[in-house]
């Protein structure tokens, strides 16, 4: 395998000259297990592990390797397998907060270019979903794109772009029938050789069927949406990066049922850039938007400029964020106490012994 064609360059390979000078390879995470790993590497394809030492100084799950991450690696019987020593940096990541009680990121996938935010034209079309969507993928660091599928079952296509149009400022917006090859060719700029793209959006929405279409064969199981509402049931059971005949690169993840926030507030500001750019001629600069003298949000929506929904949804979002900022520094605060205390208990033990 070329590592041109994998996405190999810029700052990853500048990261990897420490490694490079050890006598490591490289290769990049195509799929990962419960147990182990597949990547991709110049020998081909080849199951892999990682270190005792990696697993032993790893402080958080984002420490380990993820599908599309580039890592350092030997190779082992006869290159028949690798052992994996180090992550290199990430270009980009897609996170969210993982599932659950815990206050812990998850990486979904990693150094993507591209981030398609797949959504069904059916019954189970959510405007707010999107808009979580592209909070999350501004916060990678790859670009947002918005895939409409199901475009031949939607009566009202032209109204649905412009609502989405209207909350993605700057986004392409592509509707396509995935399932009938119709409007493929849109995503053409989208999957160049050595780029790295990535399908995101919940179950049912046609992602397996989208990946086949785009693999030019059958690789990903499809099943019906269920009747009534329209979601999904999980075809795709594990993230894997896949090589597609046009030589880009396409990461295919499981629907996401549960999408928590794990962002800034950077990143919420540039989706709702619109209801920035209002507060913003507010009156008073700590303007809440409720009852405040002057309040250009509060004039927008009730001049039917600001849609309700969305800037309730604004809202949401800012709660959400600011509850897991909080958490998020209330966690490093402990871990900073628990540091210190194992090197002060380290120190007195150490003086006893002298």
């Amino acid at each position: 395998m070329n590592l041109d064609e994998l996405g190999w360059g810029g700052n990853v390979a500048c990261g990897f000259e420490p490694f490079a000078a050890e006598g490591y390879t490289v290769g990049r995470v195509a799929v990962e297990h419960r147990n182990g790993f597949v990547l991709y590497t110049e020998q081909g394809e080849l199951p892999a592990e990682i270190t005792g030492k990696l697993r032993h100084q790893a402080t958080n799950p984002q420490d380990f390797p993820v599908v599309g991450d580039w890592v350092a690696i030997s190779l082992q019987d006869q290159a028949t397998r690798a052992t994996i020593h180090a992550v290199l940096p990430r270009k980009s990541q897609f996170s969210r907060k993982a599932p659950g009680t815990a206050i812990e990121e998850q990486i979904i996938a990693a150094n993507m270019d591209t981030v398609f935010v797949v959504t069904g034209l059916d019954g189970d079309f959510n405007l707010r979903r999107i808009e979580r969507y592209l909070v999350l993928t501004w916060e990678s660091g790859a670009n947002p794109v918005v895939v409409l599928n199901k475009a031949d079952r939607c009566d009202r296509l032209p109204q649905i772009l412009r609502q989405v149009d209207a909350i993605a400022p700057g986004v392409p917006v592509i509707p396509l029938s995935a399932l009938h090859g119709e409007g493929l060719d849109q995503l053409t700029p989208y999957l160049q050789v050595g780029k790295t793209a990535a399908l995101l959006g919940s179950s049912g929405v046609g992602k397996s069927t989208l990946t086949n279409q785009l693999m030019g064969k059958s690789i990903q199981a499809v099943q019906a949406v269920r009747q009534g509402d329209d979601r999904g049931r999980h075809t795709t059971t594990h993230r894997e990066l896949l090589r597609l005949p046009s030589g880009s690169l396409l990461i295919d993840t499981p629907g996401m049922r549960e999408l928590q926030l794990w962002t800034s507030e950077e990143s919420l500001q540039e989706t709702f850039s619109d209801i920035e750019t209002l507060a913003s001629q507010c009156r008073f600069r700590d303007c809440q938007h409720h009852n405040e003298p002057d309040c250009a949000v509060q004039t927008a929506l009730s001049d039917g400029v600001l849609d309700r929904r969305r800037f309730r949804n604004y809202q949401k979002l800012q709660r959400e964020q600011r509850y897991l900022s909080q958490k998020q520094n209330q966690r490093e605060s402990l871990n900073t106490k628990a540091r210190w205390k194992k090197i002060t208990k380290t120190m007195r033990n150490h003086s006893k012994r002298l």
